[in-house]
């Protein structure tokens, strides 16, 4: 990518067509990779190439391609990778989910849920997702638009939060669904893309009060009562998520991006430090007294003692998930077993969730799972690029936001199925099987292509018009100049 400032007409559009093709050939690269792959897992399996296999690459491809002719109409100076990696990881997903339906339904008997196809139903809400993220390319022309509906959408957002815990179902020890009609969605997936743009709005309106000295306590700086009250609000709101819901992964995403944008728009530890502390607190006392929590940091502790006979395995460890997704990783080695030829159906209905990335360590081995974690650092990586290109603190922290929840959310999925930290039931973005979950990172990634569109644009306006007038705050300390 060109850094810098760009001089004249035909530079910058001989740089924005570079940008646009290096991004439709990536594109197209990404679905013949999906294509091979397909092809691949159908040999292994079947002995032939599947019979789906033009349509599925078709409809990858098309849902691509529209994409592509989306961002180079209306938002030609966005980053080029962004789309591609996207699309990447979306047709790795569908590939992988098809391989599991066949191995679900050849080792459990139709009656079984977990011999139901899923990769149908996914193909279907990545095309919903794909759309969206058009929609939302078509109609906000500017990430600022979103500032004009910062409350609004913080508490629509809240609702969504605390529905599960009043009218939604109780699935696989947690409340993250809500049931409508056929459909069961999980609305914090839709509702992390929105606490971000409300943490933007309100951190680049409160950054100089939240950026002053309260009082010292042990050498740390901290902030004053009434501008830690924020905090602890989101802290309460995530440990309500976590104790009615039992659902861990999404209040430690909540409450973790919160601390980090603190972190980003004032620079001062003691937020981390604060933040760190209650949600430790917070975590010690839900693991404890919730059985469903506590039972995922036995399995975590002890995962091959599921294996002993049940009067002498730790109490609440009932799953053998955890055991089986090392043993996954352990038969992948190196390069793995190749697409449809590993055993991945022991891991049981976990498979087609956030235990899918056992089934890329077993069957693409080590090399798969590092090329799959720096996809998801590439594009996290092009985010914070955005947000560092952006020329509004609002843009800014809404990139950086956004990036650090798509972080946030690979850490919990990764660690929790390899072992590192206990399992959290969150989905891998694109990957993992997950109606709402799918959709909701389309919208991401649509925001992140708006920010660095923006970003892309102001490198090609000339000098005197490349920044808007951005806040200059004193900092408390110092008292030098420093702009957010």
């Amino acid at each position: 990518m060109r850094e810098g400032r760009l001089d004249g007409r035909h530079e910058v559009r001989r740089w924005v067509a570079h940008r646009r093709n290096t991004e439709l050939l990536l594109v197209l690269f990404a679905v013949v990779i999906a294509g091979f792959g397909h092809a691949a897992a159908g040999l292994a399996m079947y002995e032939e190439i599947p019979s789906g296999l033009p349509w599925y690459t078709l409809g990858l491809g098309g849902a691509a391609l529209a994409a592509h002719l989306v961002v180079r109409r209306f938002a030609k100076h966005a980053d080029p990778l962004i789309l591609p990696i996207t699309v990447l990881l979306t047709g790795l997903g569908l590939v992988l989910m098809d391989r599991l339906d066949y191995a679900y339904a050849q080792h459990y008997p139709p009656e079984n849920y977990q011999s139901a196809p899923v990769a149908p139903d996914q193909v279907t809400w990545t095309l919903i997702g794909a759309a969206l993220m058009i929609a939302l390319l078509l109609v906000v022309r500017h990430h600022r638009v979103l500032q004009r509906y910062t409350y609004l959408g913080m508490a629509v957002a809240m609702l969504l939060l605390m529905a599960p815990a009043f009218f939604g179902a109780d699935q696989f020890g947690a409340k993250r669904w809500i049931t409508l009609g056929p459909l069961s969605v999980q609305p914090g997936e839709f509702v992390k893309v929105m606490i971000v743009v409300f943490f933007a709005s309100y951190l680049m309106a409160n950054r100089d009060a939240l950026a002053l000295v309260g009082r010292r306590f042990l050498g740390l700086a901290l902030p004053r009562g009434r501008n830690a009250g924020p905090v602890l609000l989101v802290w309460a709101v995530s440990l309500v998520v976590l104790f009615y819901e039992r659902d861990l992964g999404t209040s430690l995403i909540f409450f973790a991006v919160f601390i980090v944008m603190l972190y980003i728009a004032t620079e001062r530890t003691s937020w981390v430090v604060l933040g760190g502390l209650m949600a430790a607190v917070g975590t010690f006392v839900v693991a404890t007294t919730q059985p469903h929590v506590k039972g995922r940091v036995q399995a975590w502790l002890h995962p091959m003692d599921i294996f002993l006979p049940p009067e002498q395995r730790p109490p609440g460890l009932i799953s053998d998930q955890a055991a089986q997704s090392l043993f996954s990783f352990g038969s992948g080695g190196l390069t793995g077993s190749g697409l449809g030829q590993g055993h991945s159906y022991l891991v049981g209905f976990a498979g087609r969730s956030d235990f899918i990335l056992a089934t890329v360590g077993e069957e693409l081995g080590l090399a798969g799972v590092m090329l799959v974690v720096l996809l998801y650092a590439l594009l996290a990586q092009r985010g914070y690029a955005a947000a560092l290109s952006a020329t509004d603190p609002f843009g800014k922290l809404l990139a950086a936001g956004l990036s650090t929840v798509l972080v946030l959310q690979v850490f919990v999925v990764a660690g929790g199925v390899t072992g590192l930290i206990p399992l959290t039931g969150k989905a891998l973005p694109f990957l993992a099987q997950g109606g709402s979950s799918t959709v909701a990172n389309f919208l991401l990634v649509g925001l992140l292509i708006r920010v660095s569109d923006t970003a892309g644009r102001a490198a090609t306006l000339p000098e005197g018009n490349a920044t808007i007038l951005t806040p200059v705050i004193r900092d408390a300390e110092t008292r030098r100049p420093e702009v957010l």
